[in-house]
């Protein structure tokens, strides 16, 4: 615009400045991040009883591990253990697995230091796992590979292109990573951390998660209409009806809301105390959405049909209409779990000690949740189009 020349399509615009992408997350956004990261660290006091360096370690690392299996199939299918070899100068297939299950655990114990503070569910933990996955495709394959390969970097779109596969596995590598270090993090708290017997439950563990489930599993069937009607217009429905032996949309319809009501149930399950307002709760919706069009039918649905994982732009171009129906799907979902969940809650804060007690629950103003919802999204949304 200050130029007053020509403006070409938006789409060409896009991946003609994809170099300067690159570079503003790893040469601006990561180094900022990092300093102001640090500074901050050391403005605010926190326990050394309830976060360790230690605990993000051991953690850290064993999802990192889980990660790397998930993602292990597609250097299977790509012959990628023997590329990464290349680094010590080798052909070998065991130094390859070893050092890709070696780069997961590190990779998995720096997001234990990184994000320790952030993680306060596993809602929140496979989304700041699914950045970071994504933030590592940008420093990993893009940039850290060639260099260790003695190759030249290229930050080309069409580079780019070349390693998509390896973005969904990035992504679906930081969505195990996040929900394995949440799962395994409350582990290490049941056993090595003393709780307070004063800090009362509103209700049994058991009831509320009960609760959960049902509240998720009811959000979800207003969501699963709304994303079936895409999924209608699209022609998927039969595709979903094979999982049973039939052909026709009427059994995919309803083997689609089977599978969004149990989303739906994991959303509860995973996201009962980050919806704070009904902004959050559209945006974590959104963004669980999101994670699961790279582990439903990007990988899980092509297992269950019995065939090769489809980490391939052909296919993320023909899902892309499915891209925007799970964003749809639960952004709702995350508005009516909310709305579900706070008509029953509402009758418990009567009491100001069981209020307090969820007070502390809920994730506090002034965190870096806004900035992982534009990263996410932005990224998630953006990539898979201009890639494509």
């Amino acid at each position: 615009m200050l130029a007053e020349t020509n403006q070409m399509p938006m789409l060409d615009l896009a991946r003609l400045h994809f170099p300067e992408l690159v570079s503003f997350l790893l040469l601006l956004g990561a180094p900022l991040g990092l300093l102001t990261g640090w500074w901050n660290s050391h403005q605010v006091a926190h326990s050394p009883t309830t976060h360790t360096y230690l605990r993000a370690i051991i953690v850290g690392g064993l999802a990192g591990l889980v990660g790397g299996w998930a993602f292990s199939s597609w250097f299977v299918q790509n012959n990628a253990f023997i590329v990464i070899a290349g680094i010590f100068n080798s052909h070998s297939l065991t130094v390859g697995t070893l050092l890709h299950y070696t780069i997961a655990i590190v990779i998995g114990a720096s997001f234990g230091l990184l994000f320790q503070h952030d993680v306060l569910s596993p809602g929140s933990s496979i989304c700041w796992g699914l950045a970071y996955g994504l933030f590592w495709w940008f420093l990993g394959p893009l940039t850290l590979l060639p260099t260790m390969l003695h190759q030249p970097i290229h930050w080309s779109y069409l580079y780019g292109a070349s390693f998509f596969g390896s973005f969904i596995g990035h992504a679906v590598y930081g969505i195990w990573l996040g929900l394995v270090y949440a799962l395994l993090d409350r582990l290490w708290v049941k056993l090595f951390i003393t709780s307070d017997p004063l800090k009362r439950e509103i209700e049994g563990a058991g009831v509320h998660t009960l609760l959960s489930l049902l509240w998720g599993a009811l959000a979800s069937l207003a969501g699963g209409l709304l994303f079936s009607l895409i999924m209608l217009a699209t022609g998927v429905l039969p595709r979903l009806a094979s999982l049973i032996g039939a052909s026709s949309p009427f059994p995919g319809f309803i083997v689609h809301m089977i599978i969004s009501t149990i989303i739906g149930m994991s959303y509860g399950v995973l996201f009962e105390h980050e919806a704070t307002n009904v902004q959050a709760s559209l945006i974590w919706g959104t963004l669980y959405g999101l994670a699961w069009w790279f582990i439903g039918p990007l990988t899980i649905l092509p297992l269950l049909l019995g065939v090769p994982i489809t980490w391939t732009m052909q296919a993320a171009n023909i899902l892309l209409p499915s891209l925007l129906g799970h964003i749809l799907y639960g952004g709702l979902t995350g508005v009516i779990f909310l709305y579900l969940q706070r008509r029953h809650m509402d009758w418990l804060l009567i009491d100001p000690r069981l209020a307090a007690r969820e007070e502390r629950l809920l994730r506090p103003g002034g965190t870096p949740a806004p900035a992982l919802w534009l990263f996410v999204l932005g990224l998630g949304i953006v990539l898979p189009i201009i890639l494509g």
